[in-house]
């Protein structure tokens, strides 16, 4: 049960990372880093807890939504950074964090169906919240490090390349696709 818990918190934490590392591109401490993929998280774990609780009547509607909502929200925000980029000089840190936390709610709700599911499995109500959470606070971490790491190698904006990776992400993650 546990082997199974793990595997899929760790698929499910694998759209997060992907946007960590094309948010590893903004300019951000250490510090910083840990508190993003704190809040990826907790939203990573609070999203199947509220699945478990919302039962199965919701599920099909809450999947095809939860598509749909990622790849807004992605290619919204990456629109927002190439636009910004180009109207603005470069950043000294993240300056919109609303924006980045905003990212997280569509982010987590393959957790809300995948936590649907589990509680018709009879699972914990504690276990896979607890698990999925860790799991992904530790893979966004993971991916804000190695983004970091790439961007300085790569001689653009960081805001403008943050905001094309996340445009890109989203058409190719989006609905269809």
């Amino acid at each position: 049960m546990i082997g199974s818990l793990f595997i899929l918190g760790f698929t499910l934490s694998l759209d997060n990372f992907r946007t960590a590392l094309a948010f590893g591109g903004l300019p951000m401490t250490w510090r910083r880093s840990v508190k993003i993929a704190v809040m990826f998280g907790f939203w990573d774990g609070v999203a199947p807890l509220i699945g478990i609780v919302l039962g199965r009547y919701t599920s099909e509607a809450i999947g095809n939504t939860a598509e749909i909502a990622g790849a807004i929200a992605l290619g919204a925000y990456g629109l927002y950074l190439v636009i910004h980029a180009w109207l603005t000089p470069p950043p000294e840190d993240i300056e919109q964090p609303w924006a980045l936390y905003g990212l997280l709610v569509p982010l987590s709700l393959d957790n809300v169906v995948a936590g649907t599911s589990l509680g018709l499995l009879g699972y914990s109500l504690w276990l896979a919240p607890l698990m999925f959470g860790a799991i992904t606070t530790v893979v966004a971490f993971t991916g804000l490090r190695i983004g970091r790491a790439a961007a300085s190698f790569i001689r653009i904006r960081p805001d403008l390349l943050t905001g094309a990776a996340l445009l890109i992400m989203a058409v190719v993650l989006g609905p269809n696709s």
